[in-house]
């Protein structure tokens, strides 16, 4: 079972408004703010699910890296919220809103990139 995922940002504070506004509509809030880090979780956990942290000497994620962060949600309209949020705070489109077949009947998914390149997907599964 995974505790939690971190990955860096170059710039934590636009990061940090970056993440606030994408991570909103899944149910996320800020946790904790320190010096080089933040730390979101889910509304009523005692701890924080993912994080961030500064690393302003890193070049931005490679979009071959093959790495990304799916985090799981309750319905569709959280994961079309999510990815409406994520580009209206400045993030990018890897993948719009939608059923994806090729994993499963059921999956449904978006896929975004950060303000630094790193992947996040949201992801839930229909009932149908």
């Amino acid at each position: 079972m995974i505790d939690h995922v971190s990955i860096g940002v170059r710039d934590l504070a636009a990061s940090t408004r970056f993440y606030d506004a994408a991570l909103a509509p899944l149910g996320y809030v800020k946790m904790h703010i320190r010096e080089k880090t933040v730390g979101w979780a889910r509304s009523g956990k005692t701890h924080a699910e993912f994080w961030i942290n500064a690393r302003p000497g890193m070049k931005s994620a490679a979009a071959d890296s093959g790495i990304h962060i799916c985090l799981r949600m309750l319905d569709t309209e959280a994961v079309d919220a999510f990815h409406t949020a994520a580009l209206k705070a400045g993030g990018t489109s890897d993948g719009e809103p939608g059923a994806r077949r090729e994993y499963s009947e059921k999956y449904y998914a978006a896929f975004i990139r950060d303000l630094d390149g790193n992947k996040i997907e949201a992801v839930t599964f229909l009932n149908n």
